[in-house]
């Protein structure tokens, strides 16, 4: 079990699922990553599939959410690739994964849900928004309200692109679900704004955007450490020495690598804790400077 106390919030991760991206060399991703960067990562990240070689280091991806617990709210971050999803892409393409047995192990059930928070509605971040039940998708978490930002919504309710069919597909079958149950907050994300009590004392998102036309960070503090939930805004650690890499399916990538280097320049060497979506264990951890560049401080959770 994987939980953190900051102050009144309590943070727990909850995992769908761990992969090694089919075997996907740090390489094939991020071309321009050299044996220096490699060596550089691997001195101080200690993922098993990070090595000193960038055709043998493998990309490596948890896929989780991150429960905020604060004065009686359940909020949770990012809901995964979900089960029993058609999927244009073999290794997510309908999964069975222990989630709901996960978020039962930290204490919760769908039903005690309050708020559902997707910092971007790609497929790995939206899927467990429904579930499959007598042939319908229908709200995993059936007492929560849903957060969507407007960009992210309005781009893939029109988006027709072949190129971006599997996040169209995570549209159709866990977002547009939501909004005809009358579940959803469709909301303008181009200045913070706050969703439980206040910014700086409360739960509170901030744009991003780059990855995704619209993605968000979500921030939470109350009375200790600052909590800063980052999305995709950091995909993988290597983006910590060389901040400046894009990935392939950033939807904008010169304003992807500009978030990126705002926000790790914000937080470095602060008291800020970081909930990344795809670092494996143990994920948790704080943003140092390391001369130019960046490196991060995992945290056991």
């Amino acid at each position: 079990m994987h939980q953190q106390q900051l102050g009144r919030l309590k943070v727990s991760k909850v995992l769908d699922s761990y992969m090694a991206s089919a075997g996907l060399p740090v390489s094939m991703i991020f071309p321009d990553v050299t044996h220096d960067d490699m060596r550089k990562l691997a001195s101080w990240c200690p993922l098993p599939e990070v090595t000193e070689d960038p055709t043998t280091s493998l990309i490596a991806l948890s896929v989780h959410s991150f429960v905020i617990q604060l004065d009686g709210q359940n909020i949770l971050v990012d809901s995964c690739n979900g089960n029993h999803k058609t999927r244009a892409l073999d290794m997510v393409d309908n999964l069975e994964t222990p989630y709901l047995e996960n978020l039962a192990a930290v204490g919760l059930k769908p039903e005690d849900i309050h708020l559902v928070m997707c910092t971007h509605l790609h497929f790995d971040h939206v899927g467990w928004n429904t579930r499959l039940e007598n042939g319908r998708w229908v709200p995993t978490f059936p007492n929560a309200r849903y957060l969507f930002g407007k960009r992210d919504y309005e781009h893939w309710s029109t988006q027709e692109d072949e190129a971006e069919l599997i996040h169209r597909q995570a549209f159709d079958d866990s977002v547009l679900p939501i909004v005809q149950a009358g579940l959803a907050d469709i909301i303008d994300t181009d200045d913070p704004v706050a969703v439980r009590q206040e910014i700086g004392n409360g739960v509170w998102i901030e744009p991003a955007y780059g990855h995704s036309p619209g993605c968000v960070t979500v921030s939470a503090q109350a009375d200790g450490a600052p909590a800063l939930f980052w999305g995709d805004i950091v995909h993988h650690p290597v983006q910590m020495i060389r901040p400046e890499l894009t990935l392939p399916f950033d939807h904008d990538q010169p304003t992807a690598a500009k978030t990126r280097l705002a926000m790790l320049d914000r937080i470095a060497d602060s008291d800020t804790i970081c909930f990344p979506a795809h670092f494996a264990d143990p994920s948790v951890g704080r943003v140092l400077r390391d001369g130019s560049v960046y490196r991060y401080q995992f945290i056991d959770s």
